[in-house]
């Protein structure tokens, strides 16, 4: 008797893999490209990027996701005051647009997050869609008397505690407090012609 065998399973272009790395310096326009194509070209005017504005991302926690050689994914935490209590700020959480349905946002937030507390971090805050980010811990429970330089939506400021209490009796403006960039990268930065690919 003959043993019945499988069909072949042909795997699609969307069966790839991704890999989640450190953001190299190599990522930058890519890097750049898929935020302006995540959040157009008026992203740079949105309230956390001032928090982001001449200043590096936390060491450590600036993430990439890569599939078959292709930037697909970035994440960055930011470290600041909430109020007097030293945090990060994480975001733009970006994906590409073909990607989505791979999980490489939520992949990101993981490995983001475990970064942050495995190098000693007691807080994330954010700013976006509590439904989405409540499955990694975030909630507005902490942020109520927290504010951003600019216009926000109140109830799409969460954080999430790695160490219980760490944002008790937070109040006031959230402010930068990560290193500062050399003055002529950050004004590259800031001024940098706007590219093409998307985020959060």
């Amino acid at each position: 008797m003959t043993a019945l065998r499988k069909p072949p399973i042909a795997l699609t272009s969307k069966a790839a893999q991704f890999v989640i790395r450190a953001e190299r310096a190599s990522d930058v326009a890519s890097r750049e490209a898929l935020l302006d194509a995540c959040f157009g070209e008026t992203r740079h005017q949105r309230t956390c990027q001032r928090l982001r504005d001449g200043r590096a991302p936390a060491a450590g926690l600036a993430l990439t996701a890569m599939r078959e050689g292709k930037l697909v994914g970035t994440v960055r935490l930011w470290h600041v005051s909430a109020g007097g209590r030293p945090a990060l700020v994480l975001g733009p959480l970006a994906v590409d647009p073909a990607c989505r349905e791979l999980g490489i946002g939520a992949a990101l937030m993981r490995q983001a997050l475990a970064a942050a507390r495995a190098r000693g971090h007691e807080a994330v805050i954010l700013l976006g869609d509590a439904p989405y980010y409540a499955r990694f811990g975030f909630t507005a429970e902490k942020t109520g008397e927290l504010s951003l330089p600019g216009s926000f939506e109140r109830e799409r400021l969460l954080a999430v505690e790695f160490t219980e209490g760490a944002l008790d009796g937070a109040w006031g403006m959230i402010v930068p407090t990560g290193k500062a960039l050399p003055k002529a990268r950050a004004v590259r930065a800031v001024k940098a012609p706007l590219a093409v690919p998307h985020a959060a």
